[in-house]
């Protein structure tokens, strides 16, 4: 799969599958709607066919109310997916016209925005993760809004993925070679593993 673009953002993702499981439970999303473009990253609950079919699940409510905010998403999936097992996720929804990321995350999905140019007071963002599992325990929701600027990378990373790939250096021939850096340096190799690597061009018409 090569780095694919939606003109407001370029991206690519990488993935790999528990050693002795057919079928991966770390899926992901990128979908446009309107006024921008929806990222998400699900991590289905467990392994195998049940974890996958809780992140398959989740996908497609995803994808198919795009244009609902972000917290009203996972709301949504939340009721859709309480005869599964439940998953993990983190979401981010770019705004093109304003400038502006949405962001939420439910379980251990980490999400990192690194910030483009010396202007920034701050070089990273740290996604805020509340404990619980969309479909069993949803907590309380409360998403964050941040300026981004062309150029800014969006990171999300399952927990097949070692959480020290935030502070490192970032290889960014593109979107795609990046996420496969990080899987291939900071992957665990003991659970389904998936990096998305998302980078901001802003408006481009």
């Amino acid at each position: 799969m090569e780095t694919m673009n939606l003109g407001a953002i370029e991206w690519g993702v990488a993935g790999s599958v528990l050693p002795g499981q057919s079928e991966s439970g770390d899926h992901h999303v990128v979908c446009s709607f309107p006024d921008g473009v929806l990222v998400a990253v699900l991590d289905g609950v467990g392994h195998g066919n049940g974890a996958a079919a809780a992140a398959t699940k989740a996908a497609r409510v995803l994808k198919e109310n795009v244009q609902e905010p972000i917290i009203a998403l996972v709301r949504r999936c939340h009721e859709e997916l309480r005869a599964t097992r439940g998953v993990v996720m983190s979401a981010a929804a770019f705004n093109v016209e304003y400038g502006l990321m949405t962001w939420v995350g439910v379980g251990n999905v980490l999400g990192v925005l690194r910030h483009s140019g010396a202007q920034r007071p701050r070089s990273q963002e740290q996604l805020l993760l509340r404990a619980g599992v969309v479909g069993v325990l949803l907590p309380p929701l409360k998403a964050a809004v941040l300026p981004v600027l062309p150029g800014d990378i969006l990171i999300f990373a399952t927990d097949g993925v070692r959480d020290d790939f935030a502070q490192a250096p970032l290889h960014l021939d593109t979107p795609k070679k990046a996420a496969e850096d990080i899987l291939s340096r900071f992957g665990k190799g003991n659970d389904d593993a998936l990096v998305l690597v998302a980078k901001f061009l802003g408006n481009r018409t």
